[in-house]
């Protein structure tokens, strides 16, 4: 057995990333045999993603399995796997297996997963021999048994950073070839806007090939076009350890081959295609907040019913995903600066505590005829990345959505632009993460200066003559009803606002500067009561302030539905669920807090 001292240089792609991303020197802890640890992930995991290249070249993906055991260790660098599979449409199927005399000594490589457990390991080496038994007289249709026999070069245990649980299940392919066209179907769209993981497979030279995850939120991967010449998707690479062996074999062969499985249906999307690498700027121009992506052109794609031996049942989603990183020609993303280049700052100017939880916070801006004019309703996107940004870490379990942390965050302007001289405004804000937790810290009189990128957004309240206005809000979403108030006339102005006791400051804030308000409003208020004496004050204040309050959450009958045909709403998504079935048949315009 070869020695744990042994390793695998790094190849030349390889170190041209390191080198862009300026990774210190390291080993390559890919070993040349079987180790241990895969050796025994492969009898336990459920799931095994498998890479080939076809007769053209090409890379493919596909994951099989369904249960434990479906594929073990035989000998020191030999696997055998014994699966149910797609034998019509799935191309790793048609490469390794059809005809297999001819394919014997055929590159491969895979990936050992076990989501539940989120663990995984990378193999690679040359197939052995295979066989495809076409099943039984009266079986379904397509389906068929692969019997394969595979020598193994080299493993990697990898980390389970951005792996969503799943509970896998077997189950039986019943295939069905729903489009093979490089410009992808409506069914393949959907489904690369729910995946929350995809496999990819790659290649350097002919002799070393590479089987891999990439996992994040649902809708990780953005569909930038979808022409007949080949649609075209982009995801972010984010931060992980650092190996760069996927991205090192595509700065060689941009050829790459994925799979995108539907855990929940047993559909697939096979797809082969040509890849760029994009980093620092450029990614950031396709995908705002990243530092480095992936675009890939679809040359072949197969969308398939049924495709897929297993089903996964959703369980908890990995701690180190980012929010999803929209598009910059997607309008969706709030963060998406509108200054990438400008030199604008914004620096803190005045603090005022509302809750121990809630602050006011006031900025000047550097240059405000650079930044132009904003209106009520609009956000403001301030960049915290140089003064909370702490250098790389690989893993960081007792905060692990810092590691992908832009340090860009979008809050609501609460501030009218008239009641403030033209280069202030105010944010209203709750003590929730990384930058508002700094936020809370800092001393005012500290200079806080920061890059302003930009505001935006489209959210505003329209009253028109004699016309009644209903906004409900929940909580801190009460922000952008403060940028709207002194423009609207508060007597059609009809507030159902629900929130918590332990907020009586920011309500009794908010009627205090704006005393014809409490007789437009009425007053949810939920929670348990509190001891605490400043809150009991707070809230006999508001009582008194002429409101109509409700000690209760806020139920459908407190809404009538013959105010309006047009409804405002801003508060939590738990909030907006109940709220829109509420206001079925009425049009909502809505802001919530997804950025």
């Amino acid at each position: 057995m070869p020695l744990l001292t042994e390793t695998i240089p790094f190849h030349d792609g390889e170190k041209k990333m390191h080198n862009l991303m300026h990774v210190p020197p390291q080993d390559n802890p890919t070993v040349p045999s079987l180790s241990y640890g895969a050796g025994y992930l492969l009898r336990k995991a459920p799931l095994l993603a498998i890479g080939t290249v076809d007769d053209q070249g090409r890379p493919w993906t596909t994951v099989w399995g369904g249960e434990e055991g479906f594929a073990n260790p035989v000998a020191e660098s030999t696997m055998e796997v014994h699966t149910p599979v797609d034998r019509c449409h799935d191309p790793v199927v048609g490469t390794l297996l059809r005809d297999s005399a001819e394919h014997d000594g055929k590159i491969w490589s895979g990936l050992i997963v076990d989501l539940e457990a989120r663990k995984r390991a990378k193999l690679h080496g040359r197939q052995i021999s295979g066989t495809l038994d076409s099943g039984a007289k009266g079986s379904v249709p397509g389906l068929g048994m692969a019997h394969l026999s595979l020598h193994i070069d080299a493993s990697l245990g990898n980390c389970p950073k951005y792996m969503n649980r799943k509970h896998i299940i077997p189950a039986l392919p019943a295939p069905k070839l729903i489009s093979d066209s490089p410009q992808l179907s409506s069914e393949a769209i959907d489904l690369l806007h729910r995946a929350d993981c995809l496999f990819v497979s790659s290649t350097h030279s002919n002799t070393d090939m590479d089987t891999n995850i990439r996992g994040g939120p649902p809708g990780f991967v953005r569909v930038v076009s979808n022409e007949p010449s080949g649609a075209v998707f982009a995801y972010p690479e984010y931060s992980g350890n650092r190996l760069y062996q996927t991205l090192g074999n595509l700065q060689t062969n941009p050829s790459a081959g994925y799979v995108f499985p539907d855990f929940e249906t047993g559909n697939a999307l096979y797809v082969t295609g040509q890849t760029q690498i994009l980093v620092g700027r450029d990614a950031a121009h396709v995908l705002p907040r990243s530092n480095l992506a992936v675009l890939v052109t679809v040359t072949a794609a197969r969308y398939v019913e049924r495709s897929l031996s297993f089903r996964g049942i959703a369980g908890e989603p990995s701690p180190y995903n980012p929010s999803v990183r929209y598009l910059a020609t997607e309008k969706v993303d709030p963060t998406v600066s509108t200054n990438e280049d400008s030199t604008i700052t914004a620096t803190l100017i005045k603090k005022e505590v509302l809750t121990p939880n809630i602050q006011r916070f006031r900025f000047r801006v550097s240059e405000p005829k650079k930044l132009g004019t904003w209106t009520p309703g609009q956000y403001a996107t301030l960049s915290f990345y140089d003064e909370l940004y702490m250098g790389y870490h690989h893993m960081q379990d007792d905060d692990p959505s810092s590691l992908n942390d832009d340090y860009v965050r979008t809050f609501t302007i609460s501030s009218h632009p008239q009641h403030l001289p033209a280069s202030e405004f105010e944010i209203t804000a709750r003590k929730h993460g990384n930058v508002t937790n700094y936020l809370f810290r800092i001393n005012q009189r500290s200079g806080l200066e920061v890059p302003l990128k930009g505001t935006g957004g489209e959210f505003h309240i329209q009253q028109g003559a004699n016309e009644i206005v209903p906004f409900i809000a929940g909580g801190i979403g009460i922000t952008p009803v403060l940028a709207h108030l002194p423009a609207l006339d508060l007597s059609r102005l009809r507030l159902l606002w629900s929130i918590s006791i332990q907020d009586m400051g920011l309500a009794l804030d908010t009627f205090q500067r704006f005393p014809e308000l409490p007789h437009s409003t009425t007053l949810f208020v939920t929670g348990a009561d509190s001891q605490d004496t400043d809150v009991v004050r707070q809230y006999e204040a508001v009582r008194s302030s002429g409101a109509c309050v409700r000690r209760r959450r806020m139920e459908s009958s407190d809404l009538d539905l013959e105010l309006a045909e047009v409804w405002y709403f801003c508060g939590s998504p738990a909030l907006k669920g109940p709220v829109l079935s509420w206001l079925t048949g009425k049009n909502v315009v809505y802001e919530d807090f997804n950025y």
